[in-house]
């Protein structure tokens, strides 16, 4: 296990957090990912992180994964961002029909992109589903090779009712050509995801594109795949938020050090930025300890006992949300204390507080556990 108090630098080699920050500034201009980006993903397996290794993916543990994660996010929130979503969706080849994963998974360039809300209904016919439906955000997209898409499952335009008695959904795998993508991602920060909508018209599919997302429902036995997707979803996406704060505050010491020589600042305002930025590293630090540990622990719990407590998932939801919740306060501390230079939409340091405030407004980071 590494250190988990190891800054997020020490995941990735410097040449490549280089060629990736390079290229964000045009990556954001283009809406999405630079090929120079992409060949790094590809070549490091990040989209697999998640996919089973029998499918030739890389299966991480995820004490590994939310730290490579995070440093991921760490080098450019757009590139973190896409990786975490579409290597999301990867884990859904432990529950996707086998024969189909190993069809799917064999490209090296596979990504999966889609969306988690109910957007479209899938009419039973015989023989598989019809689906229609549109849905507002799916990070990149374009780059996908295939979509995953919640559906409200129906038949003779009536709902069908899962074994709770509740209207049943079921997540589906769809070939990225079946899909019409539409621009809509008119947001702050994040640009360079390409955080599109996707529509789908009278698409018939068959069966085995319909999965269960539970790990009664596994086809992979894995404990990866025994991890409860909730916990595991708060965890990868607020690492996002760390790495992203790391980002700034490395940022901000070096606007604070060329601030300090400006004639007119005193030496208390000095004093000021001095403990603001030790402060802020401090924070950071104390809440990465109890999140790391809290993984590491679930973790431990379902690959020695097959199972995780209530109270060690409950910490994981709860570590989770104060280390997003409270990242974006640290960086909002720093904010004003960096002049125009943190409001210039051409800074490193502004992209870096734009895709803070906007990864910080997804539903599972808002509220405290």
């Amino acid at each position: 296990m590494e250190n988990q108090l190891t800054h997020p630098s020490a995941f990735i080699g410097p040449a490549d957090i280089n060629t990736i920050r390079n290229n964000a500034a045009q990556a954001e201009q283009s809406g999405l990912l630079t090929d120079e980006q992409l060949d790094i993903i590809y070549r490091e397996g990040w989209f697999k992180l998640l996919v089973p290794n029998q499918y030739s993916g890389k299966q991480i543990t995820l004490p590994d994964l939310v730290r490579l994660q995070e440093a991921i996010s760490y080098t450019d929130g757009s590139t973190g961002w896409v990786v975490t979503l579409c290597s999301g969706a990867g884990w859904f080849g432990g529950f996707i029909n086998a024969e189909l994963s190993q069809q799917l998974f064999a490209d090296r360039k596979v990504c999966l992109a889609g969306s988690g809300a109910v957007g479209g209904t899938a009419e039973k016919v015989d023989n598989g589903y019809i689906v229609n439906g549109f849905w507002k955000y799916a990070s990149g997209i374009h780059h996908a090779t295939h979509i995953t898409a919640n559906c409200a499952v129906t038949q003779n335009g009536k709902a069908v009712l899962g074994d709770d008695g509740e209207q049943l959904v079921l997540p589906f795998i769809l070939d990225k050509k079946d899909v019409t993508t539409i621009p809509a991602w008119k947001y702050i920060g994040m640009v360079a995801t390409g955080s599109d909508a996707f529509e789908i018209k009278d698409l018939k599919v068959e069966p085995d594109r319909a999965f269960k997302i539970a790990p009664a429902a596994a086809v992979v036995d894995a404990p990866l795949y025994r991890y409860p997707f909730l916990q595991l979803a708060e965890a990868t996406l607020a690492v996002n938020l760390s790495g992203i704060a790391i980002h700034f505050i490395d940022l901000c010491a070096a606007v604070f050090a060329d601030r300090m020589n400006h004639p007119r600042l005193t030496a208390s305002q000095k004093i000021i930025l001095i403990e603001a930025l030790a402060l802020a590293n401090k924070e950071m630090e104390a809440l990465r300890i109890p999140f790391f540990e809290a993984v590491d622990v679930s973790w431990d719990d379902i690959g020695q006992h097959n199972m995780i407590t209530n109270a060690n998932l409950a910490e994981v939801s709860s570590t989770s949300r104060k280390l997003a919740i409270t990242a974006r306060e640290i960086v909002d501390r720093l904010y004003p204390l960096c002049g125009l230079v943190a409001a210039g939409s051409d800074t490193e340091i502004n992209r870096a507080w734009r895709d803070l405030h906007t990864a910080s407004q997804h539903t599972l980071l808002t509220f405290p556990a």
